[in-house]
């Protein structure tokens, strides 16, 4: 079964102020085994794709349903069982070990008031395994670094056990190696089963590691196909008012930007 999102709008009332459209008649469907990244410049609505499909926002208009039912149908652990995110600045508890905040990942399995069996204390072996932070998991998370801390943010929801992965921009910030190795976690839990939507702004990253794209500009969706059927110099300069070229590295496309010479400077251009 899928996630299946048809013709969804969404919209944003700050504090009582005109509503603000952020999606407009938006489709897409992500299936267990796949990598599908959602790409777009800022404002684009990708984030609010995400909170859709954790029900922090509600659509106007639309449906959505995962797994065949409706996601309004969902309890909340139920969901969370079914469908978990990454989000694009999470936050980890302070004062707790690695392993401590990646067993947190089965709190939908026990309920409210459920003690850990076998089977929770083996997913959490399994994550931290899986993230490669079983080597520091008697650690407190506030001694970790950056990268450190984001795999232990992937530990914990690898831990939850969702049938579909949500990352929201999960290498921000991440240095090369430590983006490379997140997206190759990211990889081996679609080849275990897993259906995985990752938002990215790097558009090779996105090309590199996944096995659809869908892109938005203004809320709208403009396209959606292989990697190599979207990523053209021309649909990337209409979504983001960029000149670029499009090289075909083994069938994958790279994006390499093109700087215009004004008064012996690069011109500066906008991605």
């Amino acid at each position: 079964m899928s996630v299946k999102v048809t013709g969804v709008s969404a919209e944003y009332r700050p504090n009582g102020a005109p509503a603000r459209r952020v999606l407009e008649d938006v489709s897409l469907e992500l299936v267990p085994g796949e990598v599908v990244g959602v790409i777009g410049p800022n404002g684009a609505g990708k984030s609010t794709l995400l909170k859709l499909l954790t029900r922090r926002l509600t659509p106007t208009a639309g449906s959505i349903r995962v797994a065949g039912r409706p996601i309004e149908s969902f309890g909340r652990f139920e969901l969370a069982r079914c469908v978990a995110l990454v989000p694009q600045a999470p936050v980890l508890p302070e004062g707790f070990r690695v392993h401590e905040v990646v067993a947190m990942g089965r709190a939908p399995h026990l309920g409210l008031f459920g003690s850990v069996r076998s089977p929770d204390a083996a997913a959490v072996v399994a994550a931290l395994r899986a993230t490669d932070t079983e080597q520091f998991a008697g650690r407190r998370v506030e001694t970790l670094s950056g990268g450190e801390r984001q795999r232990v943010v992937f530990a914990r929801v690898l831990a939850q056990q969702p049938s579909y992965l949500l990352l929201d921009e999960p290498t921000n910030h991440l240095d090369l190696r430590y983006q490379v190795e997140l997206l190759s976690y990211a990889r081996r839990q679609a080849a275990a089963g897993a259906g995985v939507l990752v938002v990215l702004h790097d558009l090779n990253l996105a090309a590199r590691s996944c096995d659809r794209l869908v892109v938005l500009k203004g809320g709208r969706q403009v396209a959606e196909g292989a990697p190599a059927e979207v990523m053209t110099a021309d649909l990337i300069a209409a979504v983001f008012g960029a000149r670029v070229r499009v090289i075909s590295d083994a069938g994958t496309p790279v994006v390499v930007p093109e700087f215009a010479a004004q008064s012996g400077r690069a011109a500066d251009v906008r991605y």
